[in-house]
């Protein structure tokens, strides 16, 4: 029986990693990764590391999704800005 969950739990987490490389878009893919880090605390548990669980589900569910989200946010947000100034500049020199 334990050694059937542990195989369930890998396949699980080799799935949601699957999932994390296939996925393109980067904003769907901070959502599987909180995805994949959910099924690696899963493995954890499993495998009876349940601090380390814990630390996983927290780090990997919640707060590196959440860094990437807000890059690819600051990113977007400063090629906006960098896209107006250029076009101010060249209405200038027009």
């Amino acid at each position: 029986m334990a050694d059937a969950l542990v195989v369930a739990a890998l396949l699980l987490t080799a799935g949601a990693a699957t999932g994390v490389v296939l996925t393109r878009d980067p904003g769907r893919q901070a959502i599987v990764l909180s995805g994949y880090g959910l099924a690696l605390g899963v493995l954890f548990v499993v495998l009876q590391a349940p601090d380390v669980a814990m630390s996983q589900i927290g780090v990997g569910t919640v707060v590196l999704p959440l860094l990437v989200v807000l890059a690819l946010r600051a990113a977007r947000t400063a090629g906006k800005a960098a896209r107006k100034r250029a076009a101010a500049r060249e209405e200038d020199g027009a």
